[in-house]
């Protein structure tokens, strides 16, 4: 029974129409007869479906197919609100759903034969055949005709279909998809003129169609025929000047024409049309054109309007970024986290931050939260797998991208960044097994056949390589494939031929360091260390406001023995990036070797102030330290290097050595040692820190034989010490003279010989 609501003028009767008023749609609804109920809900839902509203769209058909459940047409509505979305599997329920109950419903078996056409030969066949029923039936409309022709198409009978659409064309005028199919298939079949025929006629309707005119501009843009795309859309517009359509296809091509403040007007008049759609669209063109101020003040108006909306979010802390706002880039994300935890893109977003910002521990917390709420976030994986990187956890690293491509195999860059893992790890078999099994659709891509190359590289696989990469370098002459090429020029020792590789990289990328680097061992690879420096010297005189140019430069310099001139190719990097912390290390290690290590404890204490998480500061500052005698602040600097790195080596290694040699504490210093040796098995130095780690422990047959392999494979004059002494405490003299007699001649001055002649003239008295 339907609810009659009487008012009065009374402040509560005034409350009460309120009331009515309110939930009046709420009770027209509910009130008349069961098809007079999904008539009002179906004729809601499409209006919502017009409005590109999809969600609340969908909502009013199931509540038409709840008031009629018997009527097959709320769950066709229903199919193509999820096609619309993209959402086939529900789309399929839907439309067997209403051939089930009207098997008669030729819409609806037209639209399941078409989905039919997305699979298999077999399939494409059967859709041809239900669609040649239907037009049995009855006279064929212009989408009948349409589907028809596609399956003569997939079926490979281009002619078949180009009679079905002419068909179309010819009986259906104003049916405008027609048109465009034929106009495509006669481009295709190299029929320029006929394709234009075909839209001029299609655009020449009567009453005009903005659509129509649209079609032809887009078919002028691509036969590069600018001006008349141009007039095209604009006739589009005079007919409807709130086509979205014309104003995006007018704006496109004068961007694409270089018609910059033309398009911008054009995105702004898209921008002021009343989908929400578009509302961003001329921010995002300020933002790409450089203008990030008015492209974030826009952003910014945006988001005031649609607080809701994640991507109006995602942009704005993107301009954020680009302005170097991190601060507000952070505020505008917790503030939304506070709001709501769950908010997976957000979490993403601010994790994205924190990496930037260098916050590892801030980035892994919001990224775990994510894989918490959505465990099969590939985004979420993916930073995890930077985030282990960024550490130094490459077995970390390498299983967050195995599961990245497990959830999505053509996420290209997690595939090349799991190859370029697996080849650091010494894994080059493996990291060319993961390039073969990228899609087949990947595997031609100049990225992917690039990184392909370095795994054959890695695996010394040569002459294969050499024909890969002519074969790619005939398509794309990228920076990393003459690289590559000047890889294996230099391996034939084809110098020259190699530099010339490398200056054409070099002309396209200028400031790529590894180019640089590679063009210095070329020089070094024939001994002409001074035309290194040369050339280096008057490259970087160009990019004086490079620093990470003058930083190269400074360390080229050092490696050759230029200190002073070092020193000031490092101060020139400080002078164009006072924040450039690479200048300030390498100012601090040369302060070290010129006898100033105060200087540089100093200078890397600074850094260390300014960023706790500094891992290769810190590592710096312990080394320092030690050198210094201060054994105490450097055992401190180790293991806050390994909080930030866990898997260091060199802190794990150092530390042990520190801990047993300075501070007298052999068990604790053991862990680290056995952590650095399980790392790094067959480093020499970690090999020997072990050693000596069981051999203050008193486990000197334990000791032995790390001690030995350390000596053996990189002999220095404190390692033959070590093993001269473990010898002695075994009662071995003879083995343990031999091994001191070798400390001696290697370097007499080391203190560890003093050490050893004290234990064999107290084994002399004993005896």
């Amino acid at each position: 029974m339907c609810m009659h609501i009487q008012t009065s003028q009374s402040n509560g009767g005034r409350r009460l129409a309120a009331f009515a008023c309110a939930a009046l749609a709420v009770l027209l609804a509910a009130c008349g007869t069961p098809q007079q109920k999904e008539a009002r809900y179906l004729e809601s839902g499409k209006r919502q479906f017009e409005k590109k509203d999809y969600p609340r769209a969908a909502i009013q058909f199931i509540n038409a197919s709840k008031a009629m459940p018997k009527d097959a047409e709320p769950y066709y509505q229903l199919a193509l609100t999820y096609l619309a979305q993209q959402q086939y599997k529900p789309a399929i329920s839907s439309l067997n759903a209403a051939i089930k109950l009207n098997p008669k419903h030729r819409q609806a078996q037209l639209k399941l034969a078409e989905l039919m056409t997305f699979s298999d030969k077999k399939n494409v066949i059967a859709a041809q055949q239900k669609i040649q029923e239907l037009i049995n039936i009855a006279p064929p409309d212009a989408e009948m005709l349409d589907a028809l022709a596609n399956t003569e198409l997939k079926l490979g009978n281009p002619q078949d279909a180009e009679k079905h659409l002419q068909e179309a064309f010819a009986k259906f005028p104003k049916h405008l998809t027609s048109a465009v199919s034929l106009a495509r298939l006669k481009f295709a079949n190299k029929d320029v003129a006929g394709a234009e025929d075909v839209l001029k006629k299609a655009a020449a309707q009567n009453p005009p169609s903005a659509n129509g005119f649209i079609a032809l501009g887009q078919f002028y843009m691509s036969t590069a025929k600018a001006a008349d795309a141009e007039a095209q859309f604009r006739r589009a517009i005079q007919i409807d000047p709130n086509s979205a359509a014309a104003l995006l296809s007018l704006g496109t091509l004068q961007a694409r024409t270089g018609k910059l403040d033309e398009a911008e007007k054009s995105y702004a008049l898209l921008s002021a049309l009343p989908e929400k759609q578009y509302k961003p669209y001329h921010a995002a063109f300020l933002a790409a054109r450089g203008k990030h101020p008015q492209a974030t003040e826009e952003f910014e108006k945006l988001r005031r309007e649609q607080p809701d909306d994640r991507a109006i979010r995602s942009s704005l802390v993107r301009e954020y970024l680009r302005m170097q706002q991190t601060g507000k880039a952070e505020k505008l994300l917790t503030a939304t986290l506070a709001k709501n935890p769950k908010d997976v893109d957000a979490l993403l977003q601010r994790s994205t931050l924190y990496l930037l910002m260098k916050q590892t521990d801030e980035a892994q917390r919001d990224a775990t939260q994510a894989l918490h709420f959505r465990s099969d976030s590939v985004e979420a994986h993916y930073l995890m797998a930077t985030i282990h990187q960024m550490r130094g956890a490459s077995l970390n690293q390498r299983n967050e991208l195995t599961e990245v491509l497990r959830l999505r195999p053509g996420f290209l860059a997690a595939r090349i960044a799991l190859s370029r893992a697996m080849i650091s790890s010494g894994a080059a078999q493996s990291a060319f097994d993961v390039m073969e099994n990228a899609p087949r659709e990947q595997r031609n891509m100049i990225a992917a056949v690039t990184q392909r190359n370095w795994t054959l590289l890695a695996l010394d696989h040569t002459a294969d390589t050499r024909k890969d990469v002519d074969r790619a370098l005939a398509v794309a002459r990228s920076p990393e494939l003459l690289m590559q090429d000047a890889y294996l020029k230099l391996r034939d020792k084809n110098y020259a031929a190699a530099r010339t590789s490398l200056t054409e990289a070099l002309t396209k990328a200028p400031e790529d360091l590894s180019i640089l680097r590679m063009i210095v061992q070329s020089y070094m690879a024939e001994t002409q260390i001074a035309a290194a420096v040369d050339f280096m010297q008057h490259y970087a005189a160009g990019h004086s406001k490079s620093a990470p140019m003058q930083q190269f430069l400074g360390e080229l310099l050092i490696a050759n023995g230029q200190r002073a001139q070092a020193r000031t190719a490092l101060l020139a990097a400080k002078a164009a990036d006072p924040q450039f912390v690479k200048a300030d290390l390498s100012l601090a290690q040369l302060d070290a070797v010129d006898g100033r290590t105060g200087d540089g404890i100093k200078t890397v204490s600074a850094v260390v102030a300014r960023d706790p998480k500094n891992a290769a500061a810190q590592l710096l500052l312990a080394n320092l330290q030690d050198r210094s005698g201060n054994h105490q602040p450097a055992v401190e600097a180790y293991k806050k290097v390994l909080d930030l790195q866990p898997s260091n080596v060199l802190a794990l290694n150092n530390l042990a050595y520190d801990l047993v040699e300075y501070a007298n504490q052999p068990d604790e210093a053991l862990k680290y040692a056995q952590k650095a040796a399980e790392l790094a098995p067959d480093a020499p130095a970690v090999e020997n820190t072990l050693g000596w780690v069981l051999y203050r422990k008193g486990l000197y047959s334990m000791a032995l034989p790390h001690l030995e392999k350390a000596a053996d494979k990189e002999p220095s004059a404190r390692r033959k010490c070590h093993v001269a002494m473990a010898y002695l405490k075994m009662g071995d003299q003879d083995r343990a003279q031999k091994n001191l007699n070798a400390a001696l001649k290697l370097d007499p001055s080391v203190p560890e010989i003093r050490a050893a002649q004290q234990m064999f003239e107290e084994a002399e008295k004993v005896q």
